[in-house]
This record gives structure tokens, sequence and C-alpha cells, in this order.
């Protein structure tokens, strides 16, 4: 279920940003977005499976074709040809097909039976993209980093500059991921957002602790997508 950010919430991750910049001349960008990617293609295989089932159960039970085509038609003809019996079958498939995709139209269950691996693909590959756009070489230093957070897939992604990669790891931000995420799932976005922000904060102003002539590069404000 995603959780709408109200502009209470918005004011409170602006004011952790602020709070959180005052110590480092880093640039911390936080991004919330309902959903990364519709997963279109993952509908769509699903729904090739009734699709199949049905043409196993034609292959299976030739008869029981002739039975529906009977008890559809009133049986005024004993023996239909082969074409009037493929002619069917496809019907079949195509509304067992397009049922199918229906029902998937409902995002909870679409997302329920999309692998975590995709979700986790499709949320890197559009945090990066958002990254490139609202962050990278953004800052003189090179010290600009994305908290992307999407919210239907309860997954986050933590992306730093050229400068910060060069002096941390991907396990830097654990506790700033595991801060976030727990919150999220217990639906307090923002609280998880701000708990981010101040891990991601503690760890720039150790490698980038703010200098006299540090200027703000990047406003300090909750980007919604």
């Amino acid at each position: 279920m995603v959780t709408e950010l109200s502009e209470a919430d918005h004011e409170k991750v602006s004011a952790a940003i602020a709070a959180a910049e005052a110590r480092t001349n880093g640039e911390i960008v936080a991004v919330a977005t309902p959903i990364s990617d519709p997963y279109h293609d993952v509908a769509l295989h699903w729904a090739l499976i009734p699709l199949f089932a049905v043409l196993a159960w034609a292959a299976w039970r030739p008869s029981a074709l002739v039975w529906w085509y009977n008890f559809l038609f009133g049986g005024w003809q004993a023996d239909p040809t082969l074409g009037q019996l493929l002619t069917l079958l496809m019907v079949f498939a195509a509304l067992k097909f397009t049922v199918a995709l229906l029902v998937l139209k409902w995002m909870p269950l679409r997302l329920a039976l999309t692998p975590g691996a995709t979700k986790h693909r499709r949320v890197r590959r559009r945090a990066i993209a958002v990254f490139k756009a609202a962050a990278e070489r953004r800052t003189a230093e090179r010290t600009g980093i994305l908290i992307y957070l999407s919210m239907a897939e309860r997954r986050a992604e933590i992306i730093g500059d050229a400068a910060i990669t060069g002096v941390t790891t991907p396990e830097t931000w654990g506790d700033a991921m595991t801060g976030l995420l727990v919150d999220v799932k217990q639906g307090r976005v923002a609280d998880g957002i701000v708990a981010a922000i101040e891990r991601v904060g503690t760890v720039l102003s150790q490698h980038f602790p703010r200098s006299e002539n540090d200027r703000n590069e990047i406003p300090d404000k909750l980007i919604e997508l």
C-alpha cells in the first residue's frame, strides 16, 4: 500500500536535510516515488500461463473441446470440422489471456507476482536515472548523494557522486537503508526518510566536514515523482 506524503512530511524531510548538511559539504537529495516500474512485462508473462493451459487441455482432451462446441452451438452438427474446433480453441485461449491481463491490472497482485530480483533491478535502474538527473555532477566537489525510495516495492537505493563513492562502499549505507525501510514497512515513510538522512549526514560529516565557504548547491526538499 502506497502512503501519501503530506505537507508536514515534506517540511520534516526538508528540515532533516538542512540539519544534516549543516555538518558537511555534502548535498543530500531525497526522492520518493509511488512505484519505479509498471511491470507490464510481468503481467504479460503471467497471462500467458492460462493461455498455454488451454492449449495443453485441448491437446490432452480433444473430446472435451468437441463437447464444448456441441454445448455452445446446440449440437446441431455431430462432427464439427477441424477448423471449427481450432476456432473455438482460439476463442477460449484469447478469453483466458484477456481475463488474466484484466485481473493483473490490480497492481498489488502484479507486484506480489513479480520476483524480488526483478523489483531490485527495476528500482536500481530508476534510481540511477534519477541520480544522473538530480544529483550527479550537480556539486562543485562531486559530493551529491541520492536517497531514493520506491514505496510500492518497499525498496530503496542510496547512490553517491564520484567523491563519495571514492571513500565509501555500498555497505557504508547499511544502517541508513535499514532505518529507512523499517519505518516505511510500518507506514512511517517520512520518519524513515528522515532516519536515512540523519545516518547519511553522519557519514558525510566524517568524510566531508563543512567548510567555511560551503554553499547550498541543491535545494533542501523532498522530491516526489
